[in-house]
Protein backbone atom coordinates (compact mmCIF):
# COMPACT_ATOMS: atom_id res chain seq x y z
CA UNK A 1 0.00 0.00 0.00
CA UNK A 2 1.76 3.48 -1.09
CA UNK A 3 1.74 6.27 1.59
CA UNK A 4 -0.72 8.73 1.49
CA UNK A 5 0.63 12.08 -0.47
CA UNK A 6 2.11 14.78 2.09
CA UNK A 7 -0.57 17.47 2.26
CA UNK A 8 0.85 20.87 1.75
CA UNK A 9 0.12 23.25 4.37
CA UNK A 10 -2.99 25.47 4.25
CA UNK A 11 -2.54 28.88 5.25
CA UNK A 12 -5.49 31.03 6.35
CA UNK A 13 -4.68 32.99 3.22
CA UNK A 14 -5.56 30.36 1.04
CA UNK A 15 -8.76 29.21 2.80
CA UNK A 16 -9.80 33.28 2.39
CA UNK A 17 -8.87 32.97 -1.46
CA UNK A 18 -11.03 29.88 -1.67
CA UNK A 19 -13.80 30.74 -0.03
CA UNK A 20 -13.32 34.27 -1.63
CA UNK A 21 -13.11 32.36 -5.27
CA UNK A 22 -16.46 30.38 -4.44
CA UNK A 23 -18.20 33.41 -3.61
CA UNK A 24 -17.18 34.58 -6.79
CA UNK A 25 -18.58 31.63 -8.65
CA UNK A 26 -21.68 31.62 -6.84
CA UNK A 27 -22.10 35.18 -7.20
CA UNK A 28 -21.64 34.95 -11.61
CA UNK A 29 -23.75 31.69 -11.41
CA UNK A 30 -26.52 33.41 -9.80
CA UNK A 31 -26.36 36.25 -12.20
CA UNK A 32 -26.35 33.91 -15.20
CA UNK A 33 -29.55 32.52 -13.91
CA UNK A 34 -31.42 35.80 -13.36
CA UNK A 35 -30.31 36.42 -17.18
CA UNK A 36 -31.64 33.07 -18.08
CA UNK A 37 -34.91 33.64 -16.73
CA UNK A 38 -35.52 36.92 -17.91
CA UNK A 39 -34.46 35.95 -21.31
CA UNK A 40 -37.49 33.30 -21.09
CA UNK A 41 -34.82 30.34 -20.61
CA UNK A 42 -34.02 27.57 -17.88
CA UNK A 43 -30.32 28.04 -16.65
CA UNK A 44 -29.65 24.72 -18.35
CA UNK A 45 -31.42 25.89 -21.79
CA UNK A 46 -29.40 29.32 -21.52
CA UNK A 47 -26.32 26.42 -20.72
CA UNK A 48 -27.27 24.03 -23.26
CA UNK A 49 -27.26 26.64 -26.32
CA UNK A 50 -23.82 28.02 -25.17
CA UNK A 51 -22.79 24.42 -25.21
CA UNK A 52 -23.24 24.19 -28.91
CA UNK A 53 -22.91 27.45 -30.00
CA UNK A 54 -18.73 27.43 -28.10
CA UNK A 55 -18.53 23.62 -28.87
CA UNK A 56 -14.57 23.36 -29.99
CA UNK A 57 -14.04 23.30 -33.16
CA UNK A 58 -17.18 25.05 -33.85
CA UNK A 59 -18.99 21.62 -35.84
CA UNK A 60 -22.08 20.17 -35.30
CA UNK A 61 -22.57 18.37 -31.63
CA UNK A 62 -24.22 15.14 -31.08
CA UNK A 63 -26.45 15.08 -27.70
CA UNK A 64 -23.91 12.57 -26.34
CA UNK A 65 -21.21 15.26 -26.97
CA UNK A 66 -23.95 17.73 -25.07
CA UNK A 67 -24.63 15.51 -22.15
CA UNK A 68 -20.60 15.53 -21.73
CA UNK A 69 -20.16 19.43 -21.68
CA UNK A 70 -23.31 19.64 -19.52
CA UNK A 71 -22.45 17.25 -17.00
CA UNK A 72 -25.31 15.06 -17.55
CA UNK A 73 -27.10 12.12 -18.56
CA UNK A 74 -27.53 11.02 -22.03
CA UNK A 75 -31.31 10.95 -21.36
CA UNK A 76 -31.59 14.09 -19.60
CA UNK A 77 -29.94 15.39 -22.78
CA UNK A 78 -32.21 14.23 -24.58
CA UNK A 79 -35.48 15.29 -23.17
CA UNK A 80 -33.71 18.99 -23.13
CA UNK A 81 -33.06 18.76 -26.43
CA UNK A 82 -36.84 18.20 -27.04
CA UNK A 83 -37.70 20.78 -25.25
CA UNK A 84 -35.15 23.14 -26.76
CA UNK A 85 -36.97 21.77 -29.93
CA UNK A 86 -40.19 22.57 -29.32
CA UNK A 87 -39.53 26.00 -28.18
CA UNK A 88 -37.89 26.70 -31.88
CA UNK A 89 -34.37 26.95 -30.38
CA UNK A 90 -32.51 23.86 -31.73
CA UNK A 91 -32.91 21.97 -34.71
CA UNK A 92 -31.91 18.40 -35.32
CA UNK A 93 -30.47 16.55 -38.05
CA UNK A 94 -29.50 13.49 -38.92
CA UNK A 95 -25.48 13.08 -39.46
CA UNK A 96 -25.19 12.36 -43.48
CA UNK A 97 -22.15 9.83 -42.97
CA UNK A 98 -23.66 8.21 -39.73
CA UNK A 99 -27.16 7.83 -39.93
CA UNK A 100 -27.41 6.78 -35.71
CA UNK A 101 -25.81 10.49 -35.04
CA UNK A 102 -28.32 13.41 -34.50
CA UNK A 103 -26.38 16.50 -34.87
CA UNK A 104 -27.69 19.62 -32.87
CA UNK A 105 -27.64 23.28 -34.28
CA UNK A 106 -29.30 26.82 -32.85
CA UNK A 107 -31.96 28.48 -34.51
CA UNK A 108 -31.74 32.16 -35.45
CA UNK A 109 -34.13 32.35 -32.39
CA UNK A 110 -31.79 31.02 -30.11
CA UNK A 111 -28.62 32.57 -31.42
CA UNK A 112 -30.16 35.84 -30.92
CA UNK A 113 -31.40 35.01 -27.35
CA UNK A 114 -27.59 33.57 -26.91
CA UNK A 115 -25.88 36.77 -28.26
CA UNK A 116 -28.09 39.25 -25.89
CA UNK A 117 -26.98 36.72 -23.01
CA UNK A 118 -23.61 36.08 -23.99
CA UNK A 119 -23.11 39.93 -24.03
CA UNK A 120 -24.35 40.16 -20.46
CA UNK A 121 -22.61 37.39 -19.21
CA UNK A 122 -18.86 38.98 -20.69
CA UNK A 123 -19.68 42.34 -19.44
CA UNK A 124 -20.32 40.67 -15.58
CA UNK A 125 -16.69 38.54 -16.58
CA UNK A 126 -15.43 41.77 -16.91
CA UNK A 127 -16.35 43.44 -13.91
CA UNK A 128 -15.07 40.36 -11.88
CA UNK A 129 -11.78 39.40 -13.57
CA UNK A 130 -9.83 41.63 -11.67
CA UNK A 131 -10.68 40.04 -8.33
CA UNK A 132 -10.05 36.74 -10.42
CA UNK A 133 -6.67 37.27 -11.23
CA UNK A 134 -5.74 38.57 -7.92
CA UNK A 135 -7.08 35.07 -6.57
CA UNK A 136 -5.46 33.02 -9.13
CA UNK A 137 -2.66 35.04 -9.02
CA UNK A 138 -2.06 34.29 -5.07
CA UNK A 139 -2.16 37.76 -4.50
CA UNK A 140 -3.11 39.31 -0.92
CA UNK A 141 -6.67 40.39 -1.16
CA UNK A 142 -7.29 43.74 0.73
CA UNK A 143 -9.19 43.57 3.87
CA UNK A 144 -11.82 45.01 4.41
CA UNK A 145 -11.89 48.28 7.18
CA UNK A 146 -12.32 46.85 10.55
Amino acid sequence: MTPPKPRPAISQADYQRLSQFRYLIRRFLEFSQVQANEAGLTPRQHQALLAIKGFPGGGPVTVGELAERLRIRHHSAVELVNRLAEAGLVIRDQDKSDHRRVLLQLTPLADDRLADLSAAHLDELSRIEPMLRRLLSRQEQPRRGG
